[in-house]
């Protein structure tokens, strides 16, 4: 009996982290956070043909990421926003090599610091960011700094 019950944990813990995710098209759902995300970064659009993301991330600070998401809810529908720090630190990949992230999900991420939603509650002033060139959590960046950005939305409950 244990045998058996080591073999199921252990045939769960080999599936790929892409079994988690579902795309469509530029948007994948992570069906472990129940989240949506946009395969691109900001500043970049997708390229359905070649399933890419094209151009390059806009590095933003703060006060431009709010006007970003206010574009992104009037272009795409829905109510996008920064991820936490937990949320964006689940999709590095601590086994690809930089950017540490999975390409074939998130296609032409840039590898640096992307910004998260988390103030740093050591430095309320510094915001979190996860860098894809490190797989790192950092809570040291201001946020007139300008930085990367992937945006997120509560998944839509299916009918």
């Amino acid at each position: 009996m244990v045998r058996f019950a080591f073999v199921i944990i252990a045939l769960i813990a080999c599936q790929p982290a892409s079994a988690q995710y579902y795309t469509r098209g530029h948007i994948i759902d992570d069906l472990l956070q129940g989240v949506s995300w946009l395969r691109c970064s900001v500043g970049q659009r997708w390229e359905a043909e070649n399933a890419r993301c094209i151009g390059e991330a806009v590095r933003l600070n703060y006060d431009e990421i709010e006007q970003a998401i206010e574009q992104a809810n009037a272009q795409l529908g829905g109510t996008w926003r920064l991820p936490t720090e937990e949320e964006l630190s689940q999709l590095v990949c601590k086994t690809c090599p930089p950017p540490m992230i999975d390409a074939d999900l998130f296609p032409d991420t840039a590898a640096e610091p992307y910004w998260t939603s988390d103030k740093n509650w050591i430095a309320p002033r510094n915001r979190w960011s996860v860098n894809f060139m490190t797989g790192e959590s950092y809570g040291r960046f201001f946020p007139e700094q300008r930085l990367a950005v992937r945006l997120v939305s509560e998944r839509a409950p299916r009918p």
